[in-house]
């Protein structure tokens, strides 16, 4: 038997700024798919997708020539042929989790991630293959294989958990101090939009940065001040000016929570207030929140988090609070009266 649990995520700081290589701050939570695997004599993958009530049956043998759009179980098959691995033995699977669905804590990216590691154990290669791989072919699998809007945040943070900064243009990862206080997390009931939110965001950040680069080639966000917003905002299409706001503030936001969070003991009042600067920016000028969702926000405020967002690309799904203990069960109230469908409490994975 195989058997093998991979978490959900949290974007803390970056939200909208992977897809432009840029980096961000994500943590893995304790909610989780699980994955149970028994070998059959089928020569088959019957995948029982508990919590969907569905089922999916993919012959070791299949040729991987017509993968539909979404099939993420044989775009990972395809990567993981091409890197020579070879599919011969049947399982009879079982997958189930407690990661809400379309909410923004990337259930779909941890069952890509959870069928990336159970193909990889299948072949006995779980031990050679490092963490930093496994979420690099799930991102292969999920966004490059079907040119989908996107970054490599989702996949490279549940593969390998914790609280990490993310290099995107390398990959590379740097761990930081997990204390962001008390967590949580608030389902708003309201669906989310993230092809489109996605698609959005990138075409127009891309293009706006384009816009500036144009007459300085040499320009780089990565070397920018905040004071290049108003220096080349002339430069920038009027529509596009609220996404060369966002581009660089996000990304200053960003470097700051690293900075906070590189100390022994990050104070949590200076994180909640990058955070409520990061929400800002996403609701006002990326325009990604709902009026429902920014209303909860602004209760669990009024009621002491000391910062809020919401999590993933947008347009709906969930929300996390930094809270301090003594506050945590106003905040938890707050959400619920103002229409949250569950509110609870999760903790950073390492």
């Amino acid at each position: 038997m195989i058997e093998l649990k991979v978490p959900a995520r949290i974007c803390f700081y970056g939200d909208h700024q992977d897809y432009l290589g840029l980096p961000v701050i994500a943590g893995s939570i304790d909610r989780y798919i699980n994955v149970k695997a028994v070998a059959n004599q089928d020569k088959k993958y019957r995948l029982k997708l508990l919590d969907l009530n569905e089922e999916v049956i993919i012959s070791v043998d299949d040729d991987l020539k017509d993968i539909q759009p979404g099939d993420y179980y044989r775009s990972v098959m395809s990567i993981l042929k091409n890197q020579g691995f070879s599919f011969e033995q049947g399982y009879d699977i079982e997958i189930s989790g407690n990661i809400p669905v379309n909410a923004g804590l990337s259930s779909s990216s941890a069952i890509v991630v959870a069928w990336v590691r159970f193909l990889v154990a299948t072949q006995g290669k779980s031990g050679e293959i490092s963490d930093y791989q496994i979420g690099r072919w799930a991102y292969e699998a999920e966004v490059l294989f079907f040119d989908q809007p996107g970054g490599l945040m989702d996949q490279y943070t549940i593969a390998q958990k914790g609280l990490i900064y993310i290099d995107t243009k390398s990959g590379e990862s740097t761990r930081l101090n997990a204390n962001l206080g008390k967590l949580l997390v608030a389902e708003s009931g309201v669906p989310k939009k993230t092809l489109e939110v996605l698609k959005n965001a990138q075409v127009y950040a891309d293009k706006a940065v384009q816009a500036v680069q144009k007459e300085y080639p040499e320009f780089e966000v990565e070397t920018s001040t905040l004071d290049d917003y108003e220096k080349y905002k002339a430069l920038v299409p009027v529509e596009l000016q609220d996404y060369w706001y966002s581009t660089l503030y996000n990304y200053h936001i960003t470097i700051q929570a690293k900075r906070e969070l590189s100390n022994p003991n990050p104070n949590i009042q200076v994180l909640g207030d990058l955070m409520n600067q990061h929400q800002a920016i996403l609701q006002d000028q990326i325009k990604n929140t709902p009026k429902k969702m920014v209303e909860m926000m602004d209760a669990a405020r009024r009621a002491g988090a000391v910062g809020t967002k919401i999590i993933g690309s947008g347009g709906g799904g969930c929300m996390v609070a930094m809270v301090t203990e003594d506050v945590e069960g106003k905040v938890k109230q707050a959400f619920l009266e103002h229409g949250a469908k569950d509110v609870y409490v999760v903790e950073l994975t390492s």
